[in-house]
């Protein structure tokens, strides 16, 4: 059975920096595009960025603007999420996914395997 599990949240100022980190096991990780989305209660799963089995990334560019930088590490089969400069509308739970296809994408209906999040609270 596929286990994705996410660690790394916090509760943070505004202005500081975080780093998620999301390991996945019993899949071969690096035949895998990953994800980072986010979730407010009452709001849909956003997705905040992506990284391709090559490492070709993308990301929300609306919500994270060159703060947020996603990273891989096969040989650990982990998944990290560094957000630098943060903010109270960053107050989410970040959650953690491999994706169903070879390419990268920002839709939660993408990706099959889901961790069970973790919880981000940013301070003003």
């Amino acid at each position: 059975q596929v286990q994705v599990v996410e660690s790394g949240g916090a509760l943070m100022q505004a202005g500081g920096s975080l780093k998620l980190s999301c390991t996945a096991s019993r899949l071969s990780f690096d035949d895998y595009a990953m994800g980072w989305f986010r979730q407010v209660p009452g709001k849909e799963r956003e997705g905040v960025s992506c990284i391709s089995r090559s490492g070709v990334r993308l990301y929300n560019v609306d919500s994270v603007k060159g703060r947020f930088t996603i990273s891989r590490d096969n040989a650990k089969n982990t998944l990290y999420l560094q957000m630098n400069s943060l903010k109270p509308e960053d107050t989410a739970v970040y959650y953690c996914a491999a994706g169903l296809y070879n390419y990268c994408s920002l839709r939660p209906i993408d990706f099959g395997y889901w961790g069970q999040g973790t919880q981000v609270t940013v301070s003003s």
